[in-house]
């Protein structure tokens, strides 16, 4: 099993000042799951960190994916047609890149939980079987 991440989740893991900062960190460090992070959440995170924290914690943060806390999940073509397939289908919510990546990454590891701060995408999108995913953190 495993506990895929969005970008809201890991950076307020990371930021200490974050008033989310204690649930997104102890979801992360109690989760028994492998964590795992779609290869399009790193560029938007790096944006937010570079914007809100610093250099020194995205180092640190790319320390801690290098020795395996967390698996990166490819942008393969699949990935990214399906990603593009959620996009055009909730075209009004203008979903992006970032998060249909999410959400197809677990379509196809066949999760049905996400963990992520975004409830005004997640809570709207479905898989393509009509099924809603499990946010954690609950809100």
């Amino acid at each position: 099993m495993a506990l895929v991440l969005d970008t809201g989740v890991i950076y307020a893991a990371l930021d200490d000042t974050d008033p989310r900062h204690p649930t997104c960190a102890g979801l992360i460090e109690e989760s028994h799951e492998q964590l795992v992070i779609p290869a399009p959440v790193f560029v938007e995170l790096d944006y937010w960190v570079g914007k809100f924290a610093s250099a020194e914690v995205w180092l640190a943060f790319c320390e801690q994916v290098q020795i395996g806390a967390y698996a990166i999940y490819p942008l393969d073509l699949a990935l990214l047609m399906a990603a593009a397939q959620l996009e055009a289908r909730y075209a009004d919510l203008q979903l992006g890149i970032v998060d249909a990546s999410v959400v197809a990454t677990c379509e196809t590891l066949g999760e049905d939980k996400v963990a992520t701060l975004d409830q005004r995408h997640f809570g709207v999108v479905k898989t393509s079987a009509g099924k809603s995913l499990r946010i954690v953190p609950e809100a």
